[in-house]
């Protein structure tokens, strides 16, 4: 691999941390919407991440991460009795999301902290970069 095609790993695990925080952000967003359907319920959802290949001829070495979609969660959605509610259903129960915040908080802090490592992995290799160049002057 060479020092360049670091660029592009990195550049896609950015690309991935980054839609991971969008769908975090999402889902801690809508953590507290209120509906009177569980079919209209907001549904926590995650992204699903994959290794992009190289060449089949290659010897198959990772060369990034690719966002295969965004799915959503299919743990159970909440019903609470609330028949004072103004979106009650007939008989008196609010559709809460399946979004739990302390999952999504630490979503959060890995995928920000995982961008944070591949920032610092590019500068490293842009210095390397620099310092090779600067050993021929």
């Amino acid at each position: 691999m060479s020092l360049f095609n670091v660029f592009d790993v990195s550049g896609s695990a950015l690309h991935a941390q980054s839609i991971r925080l969008n769908t975090t952000a999402s889902n801690m967003a809508n953590a507290n919407t209120v509906s009177s359907s569980i079919d209209k319920t907001y549904r926590a959802r995650h992204p699903v991440f994959a290794p992009m290949l190289a060449d089949f001829e290659e010897q198959q070495n990772g060369v990034g991460v690719k966002v295969l979609g965004i799915v959503e969660s299919n743990a159970p959605i909440k019903r609470e009795y609330n028949p004072g509610h103004p979106m009650a259903d007939g008989e008196g129960f609010i559709s809460l999301p399946n979004v739990n915040i302390a999952e999504e908080m630490a979503n959060m802090i890995s995928a920000s902290r995982s961008y944070q490592s591949n920032i610092e992995m590019m500068n490293s290799v842009k210095q390397m970069m620099m310092r090779t160049i600067s050993l021929g002057q």
